[in-house]
């Protein structure tokens, strides 16, 4: 019998050559290999891999596909305000219904719709609905630092805004792109590119083109160019910052160059010549017009509102400016209804009591800023911010910076001291400093650093600083008490060399002070450079209150969205900034301030109460803040021109020569802590634990005769001047031209901007 003979091992039914079992439905680990080849993959096997998870993917998303629906546009529902709540649950204001007006693509000059196509989507003609490569773009421009551009295409923006919300999770995101595919076929562009207009926020309380070209230019759609429709264009990626750029330098300068970009995408894409690029830059920044909000928020409601807003912004991320003009939001505040009321009285009265605009020109720019905070919370119970928006003022001047503290900031100073020490001598351990411990008062001393040396200024003919009081009296060696009661500037601009400015500092943020508010390090950082708002000076004196617990200001206590508490509102848990005995010490000096120094009008109170008073070189800003165990309440006075905002002299105001923190402050002080204080008891302070034996200056000791001052009554009037660099201190005789008014020679250091 010819013919070949099978290999055994080939004579099994469907086995694989060399073995004697069946074939594998997949060949892994691969038979026959050995080592590592083993273990890869053949090509066949990678290229059914990937078949057969694109098919699946392809799968997946074509069911997405096919069972997605177009939903009905979200309803009108959605157009509703936002409530603000008092602290005892009854309605303090509403804001955040939406302003809109719908307009025609036709309405829309076609320079305008092309600023949002190139700033935003320039393949909007062609795509459909989803652009990978301008997701992917955007991506690789934001890592590179380029300009910001959107990987949303205007259809998926429409989308988003029109038909869903506005989370970010990967379901929504999903949605939106399967959506927008649907909407590019189902919709032509023109009507997209119209929805888009209709529903985008643009800042100013403005949702849709046809709001915003109001808001921001006073003109409707159809008239704006091309160079307003690209800022509008441009503002669209930055509502909150760009609807300041009439009035905030870096908003105007954030805006103007988002603004130049559109334009160049203008001419990148062909919409715009170079000639006519060339013609809006000739003509310059299209600067909207001022911002006048209206006044649906009466008095100081409009205050109240934007701390709420701006604390919930800051508390949760997904209330955004956008979200907050869709409304919904139901916001708890801090705020008592009738201490608002209180402080808003207060203010008035003494104006009219002591201010005469209709006569006296220095009087019409006077403003008033204030803050009343629970010590033991933080709880922000009233704001002053000003006139109103009613009265076209818009800043908050309780939440303002720029204001120096002046003398105010002296207790914060002491506080350092009695927790840090003072190096008294060049290479000697810190020396432990009580509120009797004794230093230099005398007008125009050198002041030496913590080595030794005497600090420099370029500006004095010597070269070396002399640090300058209120007047030229020689106090000779006092005690920090006393100089905190009379306000003194030299002992505290000594102290705080001594103490040094990184424990001075760090102890001003402990109490709640934020660093970008602290002035740079300088002698007269210590007697009041430093600029930060009467919000923030009310929570650090709070932490004096309430025996060295910090309780952070806040205004917010709950927010619910279309009836769902938000995340976020939890109130600041108190922690300890200061040992109970410097806190304790602290209070017990500013009691003398009112007993028997420069805040004497406080004593009208009627309570037990501790303060400071606070007047700046050149007269830029008078300050009171005090408190009671229950209570604390900043005051700020000071001069600003709305149209030209730079502070302006007190000199004058009132018909008073000058003007005192221990003056017109003190007395709005009093007249609201009076109201505020109704039905609470007199309350006392803890008794100060003694600090021990602190020690002198060098030279105290040997100077330590009777000083008839040491005794000396604080000037009645209260109204010595607290602390600028260069002046502050006990208050001069009073001027025949000025009674009650201190006279004093030009200072000629440390002057504040």
């Amino acid at each position: 019998m010819s013919g070949h003979r099978r290999r055994p091992s080939q004579q099994s039914t469907g086995g694989a050559p060399g073995n004697g079992r069946g074939r594998r439905w997949i060949d892994y680990p691969r038979r026959g290999r050995t080592g590592p080849r083993r273990w890869l993959p053949s090509i066949r096997q990678l290229l059914a891999i990937f078949l057969f998870f694109f098919g699946a993917t392809a799968a997946t998303v074509g069911y997405a596909y096919a069972t997605v629906t177009i939903p009905d546009p979200n309803p009108t529902a959605l157009l509703q305000n936002n409530v603000y709540y008092w602290s005892d649950g009854t309605v303090m204001a509403t804001d955040g219904s939406v302003n809109r007006q719908n307009i025609q693509i036709a309405q829309v000059p076609a320079d305008v719709r092309w600023d949002f196509i190139a700033a935003e989507n320039a393949s909007f003609y062609t795509d459909p609905g989803i652009d990978p490569q301008g997701i992917l773009r955007a991506v690789v421009n934001m890592a590179a630092g380029d300009a910001v551009q959107s990987g949303s295409t205007i259809t998926q923006q429409f989308v988003k805004n029109t038909y869903l919300d506005q989370s970010q999770t990967l379901s929504r995101k999903l949605k939106e792109l399967l959506i927008s595919t649907k909407i590019g076929a189902a919709m032509n562009k023109q009507q997209i590119l119209q929805g888009y207009l209709n529903t985008c926020f643009f800042g100013r309380q403005a949702n849709g083109i046809q709001a915003a070209a109001r808001a921001y230019y006073g003109l409707p759609v159809q008239k704006l160019n091309a160079s307003q429709g690209a800022f509008l264009a441009a503002s669209v990626n930055e509502p909150s910052l760009f609807q300041h750029a009439d009035s905030d330098p870096k908003a105007k300068a954030t805006a103007k160059a988002r603004w130049s970009w559109v334009l160049d995408r203008m001419v990148k894409t062909g919409k715009l010549t170079p000639q006519q690029r060339a013609r809006y830059a000739a003509a310059g920044f299209p600067t909207p017009r001022k911002w006048t909000l209206g006044s649906s928020l009466p008095g100081q409601t409009g205050y109240l509102v934007q701390l709420a807003r701006s604390y919930a912004q800051a508390h949760n991320p997904s209330i955004t400016d956008s979200s907050l003009s869709r409304g919904g939001y139901q916001i708890h505040t801090t705020f008592d209804r009738k201490r608002t009321a209180a402080l808003a009285r207060a203010v008035a009265k003494v104006r009219a009591q002591r201010l005469d605009p209709a006569h006296r020109s220095v009087d019409r720019d006077v403003q008033v800023g204030a803050s009343s905070v629970d010590p033991k919370t933080g709880k922000i119970l009233a704001v002053y911010g000003g006139s109103g928006f009613g009265h076209a003022h818009y800043s908050d001047n309780a939440d303002t910076s720029g204001v120096p503290v002046g003398s105010t900031f002296k207790p914060i100073v002491l506080a350092a001291a009695l927790q840090h020490r003072a190096v008294l001598k060049p290479g000697e351990p810190p020396a432990p400093i009580t509120p009797a411990s004794k230093f230099n008062g005398d007008d125009g001393i050198k002041i030496k650093d913590q080595q030794g040396n005497y600090v420099t200024d370029d500006k004095d003919p010597t070269g070396l600083l002399h640090q300058h009081n209120d007047t030229p009296k020689r106090w000779g060696y006092i005690s920090l008490r006393q100089a905190m009661e009379q306000s003194v500037n030299t002992p505290y601009v000594q102290l705080g060399e001594d103490v040094g400015h990184p424990n001075v500092a760090s102890t001003a943020q402990a109490l709640g002070l934020r660093p970008d508010s602290l002035a740079a390090p300088s002698a007269g950082f210590y007697i009041g450079t430093s600029t930060p708002s009467a919000i923030r000076m009310a929570g650090a004196y709070s932490t004096f209150a309430a025996s060295g617990m910090r309780a952070t200001p806040y205004s917010v206590t709950r927010v619910t969205h279309n009836g769902s508490a938000l995340a976020g509102f939890t109130a600041p848990v108190p922690v300890r900034a200061l040992p109970p005995a410097v806190a304790d010490n602290v209070t017990d000096v500013l009691r003398g301030v009112i007993a028997k120094g420069t805040g004497t009008k406080a004593q009208a109170l009627g309570r037990t109460a501790a303060g400071k008073t606070g007047t700046t070189d050149d007269y830029h800003s008078a300050w009171f803040i005090g408190y009671t165990p229950q209570l604390t309440t900043s005051v700020v006075l000071f001069r600003e021109d709305a149209a030209h905002p730079q502070l302006q002299s007190l000199v004058g105001v009132g018909g008073l020569q000058k003007v005192f923190g221990g003056d017109i402050p003190t007395e709005i002080w009093t007249q609201y802590m009076t109201d505020a204080l109704v039905g609470l008891p007199d309350a006392p302070f803890p008794t100060p634990a003694s600090l021990g034996q602190g020690a002198n200056e060098p030279g105290a000791t040997p100077r330590s005769r009777p000083n008839k001052h040491d005794k000396q009554a604080g000037n009645p009037a209260g109204n010595g001047k607290t602390g600028k660099p260069g002046k502050g201190g006990r208050a001069a005789p009073t001027s025949p031209a000025s009674p009650g008014a201190p006279t004093l020679p030009k200072c000629r250091h440390h002057k504040c901007g």
